[in-house]
């Protein structure tokens, strides 16, 4: 059962059952290159198969504005738990901008604020009976990722638009990812396409609430 704290946005009631702090483990396991990792290469380079164990918490919260704050940081499941890379980031529902809203920058909204109630956020509904998502997140590596998806009860299910980089960050040219609540655990699969490689597996975990 899903507890839809009282003071909670009507646009963040479809991503309530992500609010809190989680915390567990993962691993990444990504090729580099065509053809089996474990096989001879037959004259070509050789697959490289990337992969190991971390450890995770993330954070997603609200400070009574429509969209969630997210974060997560993760380390490698060595001896020393080595720091792995951190990434912040902004989710919302999807939907056209509105004269009430806030911004851009620092200016407030004109008018009535929209999307207050629970009935203004049916609108919003799709036609799936989910709601369209607009994702963020913020790399320290200089990468920047808009996500566009969707939200269905308690799964998430979300899409590159664009992935904005610096002229100092490594290839990385899109990614998907979902999100879904099994047994009160949020499990998670994310899929990238990096360093000359088209979208393929690139990392998953299973982490529980902890707060």
């Amino acid at each position: 059962m899903i507890d839809i704290p009282t003071d909670l946005p009507s646009e963040l009631v479809p991503l309530s059952w992500l609010i809190g702090v989680w915390e567990g483990t993962g691993v990444v396991d990504y090729t580099i290159g065509d053809g089996d990792p474990d096989l001879p290469a037959d004259g070509a380079a050789p697959a490289e198969r990337r992969i190991h164990e971390f450890g995770q918490r993330i954070s997603f919260s609200h400070d009574g504005l429509p969209f969630l704050n997210y974060s997560s940081f993760t380390w490698l499941l060595d001896d020393e738990h080595t720091p792995l890379t951190t990434e912040t980031g902004y989710w919302r529902l999807e939907r056209p901008a509105e004269e009430g809203d806030r911004g851009p920058g620092m200016l407030p909204g004109v008018g009535v604020q929209p999307y207050t109630s629970a009935r203004a956020v049916e609108i919003l509904r799709t036609p799936d009976d989910g709601f369209g998502l607009e994702v963020q997140i913020v790399h320290p590596t200089g990468v920047n990722e808009l996500y566009l998806g969707r939200v269905k009860g308690p799964r998430i299910d979300l899409a590159t638009d664009a992935v904005l980089r610096s002229s100092n960050a490594k290839e990385h040219s899109a990614s998907t990812r979902m999100y879904g609540l099994v047994e009160n655990d949020l499990l998670w699969a994310w899929d990238i396409a990096a360093l000359g490689q088209e979208l393929r597996t690139h990392a998953s975990g299973r982490l529980s609430r902890v707060d």
